[in-house]
């Protein structure tokens, strides 16, 4: 049986277009993308620490949705033409896997999210990262779930723990948690739901 898989997009698009990306995103990207056959679920997120300040994220049945014909027939070339001008001008940073961690789940309402980033990690890194997620994440009362990604990138594997919080938490994360994967954190960002 194959992994659920997902996609999550870090996107920065120009200040003097926030607005109209805002509107491209809400008005025809996100209806587009959640009209595929096999895209479960689509939420977008606006930073409040770190940067990119947008986030989406996409749970798929399975990664090959995206080289379905129907997600191709609104993607690549086939895009609409306000698509290939928001995107043109946005910097758009795309991770496509496999959910390694904790098996089926979908993304949960969340008054909070956390991603963190492992770049350049082994495959046989991955019950590492997904216990070091759990360790930090797991026992704290505002987490409503912690889930792990995993994918190829350029002979390694990167990972990204995505942490949904019922509440605001700022408490501090221990980085002895992490073990030996915290120097391979590159990412640490918190993001709030975007209203709809």
């Amino acid at each position: 049986m194959s992994k659920k898989g997902f996609l999550l997009v870090l996107m920065q698009p120009p200040a003097a277009m926030e607005e109209e990306f805002n509107a491209w995103y809400d008005g025809e990207h996100l209806p587009e993308r959640l009209a595929v056959p096999g895209v479960e679920t689509a939420s977008r997120y606006s930073s409040i620490a770190g940067v990119p300040d947008y986030l989406a994220i996409y749970d798929l049945s399975d990664k090959a949705v995206l080289d379905s014909e129907a997600y191709l027939r609104v993607a690549g070339d086939r895009s609409s033409p306000w698509t290939k001008r928001v995107t043109g001008r946005t910097h758009v940073y795309r991770s496509v896997g496999d959910q390694v961690y904790p098996g089926n789940a979908l993304t949960p309402m969340a008054a909070r999210v956390t991603i963190v980033r492992f770049r350049g990690l082994a495959a046989s890194d991955e019950a590492g990262v997904v216990a070091a997620m759990r360790a930090a994440f797991e026992d704290r009362p505002s987490t409503v779930g912690v889930r792990v990604f995993a994918y190829p990138n350029g002979g390694t594997v990167d990972y990204i723990g995505f942490v949904s919080a019922a509440v605001p938490d700022d408490a501090p994360v221990e980085p002895r948690l992490f073990a030996g994967f915290f120097g391979a954190i590159d990412l640490f960002n918190s993001y709030v739901p975007r209203p709809r």
